[in-house]
This record gives structure tokens, C-alpha cells and sequence, in this order.
């Protein structure tokens, strides 16, 4: 689920006029505050599901997208992300991206073998950059985080494409102003 959000916000990104600013919304189980603008980059919706949790999108001033999903409140999550449950959680994620990078029509998807961790802020995540080529042999890519926060799944991704020059410069630049500002 979290591939199709993540790559489909790469063209929502390169073809959506801003919206108009929202009200904050604060996610009621993570207390967490998704602001009309948080570190540079505006709201743009969100949208939930039962088993799915809720997503919020973003978009930036150079139209990168960045979708937020807070999911897992039937289980209690540890913090953090080395712990069991958020690593076995990052595996299935990243199972599921491959699958469904490959049945969206994507083709020749590339990851690195092993996750890594980035830190945001005072934040920790387990993460990984992954791309594949669109329609027109242009290449997207997108970059996973995942943690356990206040006893839920928090995964962000970012999305950018050489077809809109980003650079992967451009998407950390964007993490280091977004996440701080998410989760103060």
C-alpha cells in the first residue's frame, strides 16, 4: 500500500496546484500535528481506512511529495527503530513496495541489500532509497522511513524524479526541514 501512496504522489506532486491551506489536523492516537505547512512543504490531503491508518500528503515548493502514514494502533509498538517489531514491520513494508512497484507497470526497481538508519531531528528511522523506471523511461524514486512512535507505526516516504530535475540532495534537504517540524 505504502508504494502505490508513494509513487503515485510523485505525479500528483509534478501536476497539483497547491491547495488552499487546511486546518491543522492532529492525529488523535500520536498526538502528532499535520499543520497546513510544516518545514517548508504544504498539505495537501489526507485520507484514511480501516486497517490502513491514515496517510497525509505533502507537497514542496520544488514538487517533491512526501506522504506520512500513521498505522498499527491494534497492536502496541515499541519505540523506536531496531526493535523487532518495527524491523520485521520495515521487511514486510519493503516486500510489498517491490510487488507493487512491479504490478503498477514500473519496471526495473533497484534497492540496496540492506536498510540503513537515518536520523531526523531527535528521531531515529530505519530507511532505505528505492527507484524504478516510470512510463517514458523516466526514473522516480522514493525513500522509506519507518519507526515506532507513542505505540504506532510511523512511516514517511519521499518521492522525487529526474524528470522534474530532484536530486536526492533536494529530498534530504526537504526531510531535515519537515520531520523536525512534525515531530517536536
Amino acid at each position: 500500500m505504502l508504494a502505490a501512496v508513494a509513487l503515485a504522489a510523485v505525479e500528483i506532486a509534478a501536476g497539483a496546484a497547491h491547495a488552499q491551506p487546511a486546518a491543522a489536523v492532529t492525529d488523535p492516537e500520536t498526538k502528532l500535528a499535520f499543520l497546513p505547512t510544516l518545514g517548508g512543504a504544504t498539505f495537501e490531503r489526507s485520507a484514511s481506512g480501516p486497517g490502513r491508518g491514515t496517510t497525509y500528503t505533502y507537497s514542496t515548493a520544488k514538487k517533491l511529495a512526501i506522504t506520512v502514514q500513521v498505522f498499527g494502533g491494534d497492536r502496541p509498538v515499541p519505540a523506536g527503530s531496531t526493535n523487532p517489531v518495527v524491523v520485521n514491520e520495515f521487511s514486510n513494508e519493503l516486500q510489498s513496495v517491490e510487488q507493487e512497484v512491479n504490478d503498477s507497470g514500473y519496471s526495473h526497481f533497484e534497492r540496496p541489500s540492506v536498510p540503513s538508519s537515518c536520523s531526523y531531528g531527535g528521531v531515529t528511522f530505519r530507511c532505505i532509497t528505492y527507484g524504478a523506471l516510470a512510463r517514458g523511461n523516466a526514473r522516480i524514486y522514493s525513500k522509506l522511513l519507518l519507526t515506532g512512535y507513542r505505540e504506532h507505526f510511523v512511516a514517511i516516504h519521499i518521492d522525487w524524479g529526474q524528470a522534474l530535475q530532484h536530486s536526492s540532495a533536494d529530498a534530504e534537504a526537504a526531510l531535515q526541514a519537515f520531520i523536525p517540524a512534525l515531530m517536536r
